[in-house]
């Protein structure tokens, strides 16, 4: 998704957009089609969200997925046979972002910014839903939208990733994104067909808050974020090195430049003129600086397993201590 081009401009000025409303229709698309791609494949789901702008809020009415790279059509000539159709019957088809899978929260990477970045410079009021697969299926239904801050945006723009533009821009993993809050709109009709579905579930399909099986979950966020962490220490060695680098090459230079200030004070007892220090500065070029962007992405990553794992054992203890209670009341009853 790193080079997808909406299709349609926006010249004015940015309206601010204080919350995100989602038609019923389009978030039960959305999560059919990122569990559909999660559980065949286990790729992430992509697609483009249609809607409009009203006053200070963006509405998205309806979506459609990506086509996949192993279709003969051009993607750009699916999303404009998409569009058209949908406005020969009256559909809203303007563009107004695109969305996303996740899992267990983790949604942070390169590919996404630069998309993101694309959407909100040629669509002003753009952003990008964040549909959670893991967490759904447990039972706890997470849907964000987000957008970039202007610090992101400016940092961008530059193209610059070194540490002191990232110094300068005061910009980390913690402010690349700006979370706007999301409602989920349905009909009078539909949320009377919701009461009557919620009467027809089980009993016993409500009664696993209390599930201890929570190892496999907990070892798999583990494992992601042993894996982040090593790729850290990947970028970590790589700085150190070009570290080490610099300091021997200032070394080299300033040997250099004394053993010219030697030669040129030699020259001048000979009433000579002094040499130029321009081949030595031709000679000895300054070493490119190696791009923080993915280690602050790897940063952000490794910071939202650790939120994730404490929230998660926390809620598994407070589950244990229950359990355990429960357990001894009853050991305490079955004695007497």
């Amino acid at each position: 998704m790193s080079s997808r081009n909406p299709m349609r401009r926006i010249t004015e000025l940015e309206s601010r957009i204080d919350y995100v409303q989602c038609d019923g229709l389009a978030a039960m698309k959305i999560i059919k089609h990122c569990h559909e791609e999660s559980t065949s494949n286990m790729e992430v789901a992509q697609g483009a969200l249609l809607g409009l702008v009203v006053q200070n809020r963006l509405e998205i009415t309806n979506c459609f997925p990506f086509p996949k790279n192993d279709e003969i059509m051009e993607e750009e000539e699916y999303q404009l046979a998409v569009m058209r159709r949908l406005r020969r019957v009256n559909v809203d088809h303007f563009h107004v972002g695109w969305y996303q899978s996740a899992d267990v929260g983790n949604f942070l990477s390169v590919s996404l910014l630069e998309s993101q970045y694309h959407y909100q410079t040629s669509i002003e009021e753009s952003v990008v839903v964040i549909y959670d697969t893991a967490k759904s299926g447990r039972g706890f239904l997470t849907i964000k939208a987000y957008r970039l801050t202007p610090q992101a945006i400016q940092m961008y723009k530059e193209g610059e990733f070194t540490p002191e533009a990232l110094r300068t821009l005061k910009i980390g993993y913690e402010n690349l994104f700006i979370e706007i809050p999301i409602i989920i709109r349905n009909s009078n009709l539909t949320n009377i067909m919701i009461s009557e579905l919620e009467e027809m579930i089980p009993e016993e399909q409500g009664t696993k808050y209390l599930d201890l099986g929570t190892a496999s979950v907990l070892e798999g966020q583990l494992r992601c974020m042993m894996d982040r962490v090593d790729e850290l220490n990947q970028e970590a060695i790589k700085f150190n090195r070009y570290q080490h680098l610099v300091i021997r090459q200032q070394q080299d230079k300033n040997r250099l430049l004394q053993k010219r200030a030697q030669e040129n004070a030699a020259r001048a007892a000979k009433d000579e003129p002094p040499l130029p220090d321009d081949d030595i500065n031709k000679l000895l070029r300054p070493l490119p600086v190696p791009p923080r962007l993915n280690p602050m992405i790897v940063a952000g990553q490794i910071s939202t397993y650790s939120q994730h794992i404490s929230q998660f054992c926390a809620q598994s203890l407070a589950k244990l201590y229950i359990t355990q209670s429960l357990q001894t009341a009853k050991e305490a009853k079955s004695t007497n």
